[in-house]
């Protein structure tokens, strides 16, 4: 479900890093929004991020 249906962008893992340096594990979830788009005529529910919505990458209904 974490993922936006137009670009593909999902979770990102990586470390997080405290100023004495310990290390723990951290996790980026992209900005996703249920929204109706219109696609191939008829509206459909999807999951977009932000950035997509924002760039006009996708026709809302």
């Amino acid at each position: 479900m974490a993922k936006c249906s137009v670009c593909g962008k999902s979770v990102h893992f990586g470390k997080k890093v405290s100023h004495s340096h310990r290390r723990s594990s951290k996790m980026w979830k992209p900005n996703l929004k249920k929204v109706r788009c219109v696609v191939n005529g008829t509206p459909k529910r999807m999951y977009v991020c932000t950035q997509c919505l924002k760039g006009n990458k996708v026709e809302r209904a």
